[in-house]
């Protein structure tokens, strides 16, 4: 499916590599905003372009001559970044959209996130944007830096100290959390470039990991999304992404209640439902995870080598219960490890002694120690094994001077082979073979689980990538992000089975009896046990009543008829009751499904599918995707279920007519996608027969737009 918006996404190239900055509350000041703003561009960056500090009360900052306002500089800078109080961004960013300034990076708070005089403001800033074409970067955020010059505008005194270029970009709302991830150059993990967007008044991480798309110097883009501005766009940047071959690893904060509304409260966006974002990032490519160090060493690994999905692990560790437990988690997340060659094999034998362990896991005993020279050669054999496509090196202790001289070994290996050499450091002591190996860019684990966690992800990332449908497009991006409707209706039973019918979606077909009468002589006609449901727009929950009777005969249909009439005005005296709908039952044998569509505010619509029963209502055993939903992604979801083996037939069961559901499920996703006035609709039970027999919407809510 092809979008049919367009996203004109901007050219941040002036933003990211300015030629002149405007520092606007620039001082001499120790210890101000403004004074750490100056220093990290005149002192700790290699800026080599001009600098014009702004502030009424200086003549010169930091030996630079000082202008009184934006007004008075002497050219429209590429960028200017402001420090000055909230009450003063205004004047500052009209005078420089006036005169032509391509950006403004607003580090001042006291926004959006603060107070209803702050969102006036926000809005004051994004119609000057708007209106002179200043693009605005913030507020409320501690700035941008491209450590590929290096260049910091930014506030932090942490800068000086973060300076290790690499090929990962990073997105982020987040301040102290993007900080906390360029600090992970201390193990040897590089980042080209940081932007922390805070409030999105204007630009938002949308733009920035489009940016990082087009860099040559990114491989892999790293995000941290506290709430979507857009979803539909963040959806386009991310297809961008994948269309030029740059992984996204994505943290979304929200996954509970309390994270959702704190970051709610934090950035003034949008948090979303995280179960359907964990569903648009798994269509996109999106690699989710769950907390920063993992985000850092998921790009990290994948900055080193893109997977291709069918990596098969080898273990090479110099101690027999380092190799058995990092065997262990191997197994234990799911991954594989790879059966050596009969040269390896035979290789391996000829270097290590007798009583080394030479099948995967290898352990090569204190050779480490005495016969450092054969340990480089055993890992080389490992690493250079046609059925390998990663090796783990786990050192479970600091031996000095001789763990210094492995991990040179491993750096020598590494530099003869494209296949990951990846440590992992099991000890709380990081001594010089520790920094050998961040020198190297051989960034160690820091512990098993986080290991596992990593390289799974790596490989499934590989996996995605070799089955992607480059066609496909999720549907908010033809329809752009919508509000929820204000007021909605829903269709009778009978009402929305005949849209569903009319759609293709396979359904009964009922009749609606007014009276005992009727519905005696309904019952007559189909001459089969019944299902008798209430019919009311206000009565969604018909069985929470007492408004479904089962296994009616037809000679009891009269008497169906008033009990259920009974039951409604009971329960609900003020529905408008239109009548008993009558069906056939369904033939014995199926087993219930049910499909479900909600429309998200962020995302567009979203199915849900699972069996019914307990399985949705105990093991809450769904599976969800982001519509359209094509024939290849309603097999996914079947085979995602928990409870999938009772559709393939189970315990001698027959199995289900897959085909025919998975059928409805694309039937039930176009209908959505071609009636936008839909907001809501859920088919339980699906009633889904042998192979064969095909599949039956049994009961049926739809609610439209009102």
């Amino acid at each position: 499916m092809k979008d049919t918006m367009t996203y004109a996404f901007p050219d941040l190239t002036r933003l990211y590599n300015p030629q002149s900055i405007a520092v606007v509350g620039a001082s001499d000041k120790a210890h101000s905003i403004g004074n750490h703003a100056m220093i990290n561009i005149v002192e700790h960056s290699k800026f080599a372009g001009r600098i014009y500090p702004v502030n009424p009360k200086q003549e010169q900052v930091m030996g630079l001559d000082c202008y009184p306002d934006v007004a008075s500089l002497p050219e429209p800078v590429d960028v200017i970044i402001v420090v000055i109080p909230a009450r003063g961004v205004r004047t500052a960013v009209e005078q420089a959209g006036e005169m032509g300034v391509k950006f403004a990076v607003i580090l001042t708070s006291g926004f959006s996130e603060a107070d209803d005089w702050g969102r006036a403001e926000e809005a004051a800033l994004v119609e000057i944007s708007q209106r002179t074409g200043i693009r605005l970067y913030g507020p409320n955020c501690p700035g941008l830096v491209n450590l590929s010059v290096p260049l910091g505008m930014t506030f932090s005194p942490a800068f000086k100290d973060d300076l290790t270029p690499g090929p990962i970009g990073l997105a982020t709302q987040g301040g102290g959390l993007g900080r906390n991830m360029l600090q992970h150059g201390d193990r040897g993990v590089g980042i080209a470039c940081w932007s922390s967007s805070g409030n999105e008044c204007d630009l938002q991480v949308a733009d920035f990991v489009h940016h990082m798309a087009d860099d040559p110097d990114v491989k892999v883009i790293g995000c941290l999304i506290e709430g979507f501005k857009d979803g539909a766009r963040f959806a386009a940047a991310c297809r961008h992404a994948a269309e030029m071959g740059k992984p996204v690893v994505g943290l979304k904060v929200g996954r509970s209640d309390y994270g959702a509304r704190a970051a709610q409260s934090h950035t003034a966006s949008i948090t979303g439902s995280a179960e359907v974002n964990s569903a648009m990032f798994r269509q996109l490519g999106v690699i989710e995870v769950h907390d920063l160090d993992e985000l850092v060493d998921v790009a990290q690994l994948l900055a080193r080598k893109l997977p291709s999905g069918d990596e098969r692990i080898a273990v090479f560790a110099s101690s027999g219960g380092a190799a058995s437990l990092c065997a262990d988690n191997v197994g234990a997340s799911d991954l594989e490890l790879s059966e050596f060659t009969a040269e390896t094999l035979a290789r391996l034998a000829e270097v290590l002694p007798d009583y080394a362990a030479i099948d995967n896991p290898i352990d090569t005993t204190s050779i480490s120690i005495s016969h450092p020279e054969a340990y480089g050669q055993a890992l080389l054999a490992a690493a250079t094994d046609a059925n390998t496509g990663l090796v783990l090196a786990p050192l479970p202790m600091d031996y000095g001077s001789y763990t210094e001289h492995n991990a040179g070994l491993l750096a020598e290996v590494q530099a003869q082979t494209d296949i990951p050499v990846v440590p992992i450091w099991m000890s709380e002591r990081t001594g010089a073979g520790y920094r050998v190996l961040a020198e190297a860019g051989l960034t160690p684990f820091r512990s098993l689980r986080n290991m596992g966690l990593a390289v799974r992800r790596w490989i499934e990332y590989g996996k995605w990538r070799a089955a992607r449908d480059a066609g496909w497009s999720p549907l908010v991006a033809q329809t752009g992000s919508q509000p929820l409707p204000e007021t909605t209706r829903t269709l009778t039973e009978a009402e929305g089975k005949r849209e569903l019918v009319a759609a293709g979606v396979p359904a009964t077909a009922p009749e609606v009896a007014a009276t005992a009468l009727e519905a005696s002589d309904i019952a007559q006609r189909f001459g089969a046990p019944l299902a008798m449901k209430i019919v009311s727009a206000q009565i969604a929950h018909k069985s929470d009543i007492g408004g479904v009777m089962l296994q009616v005969a037809p000679g009891e249909a009269a008497r169906a008829f008033d009990v259920i009439m009974s039951n409604a005005r009971a329960a609900r005296p003020d529905a408008t009751l239109d009548g008993v709908l009558i069906e056939p039952m369904a033939q014995e044998g199926g087993i219930e499904a049910f499909v479900g569509v909600a429309r998200d505010p962020v995302f567009g619509p979203v199915m849900t599918f699972g069996l019914g029963g307990i399985y949705v209502e105990v093991f809450r055993d769904v599976t969800r995707r982001v519509l359209p939903v094509s024939r290849d992604m309603a097999f996914e979801m079947m085979t995602e279920l928990q409870s999938a083996p009772l559709l393939k037939g189970a315990r001698g069961q027959s199995p289900r007519d897959l085909d025919a559901l998975a059928d409805l499920i694309v039937a039930v996703s176009d209908y959505v996608a071609a009636n936008p006035e839909v907001s809501e609709l859920d088919i339980n039970p699906v009633w889904v027969g042998a192979q064969g027999q095909g599949v039956v919407a049994l009961d049926a809510v739809i609610v439209v737009a009102a």
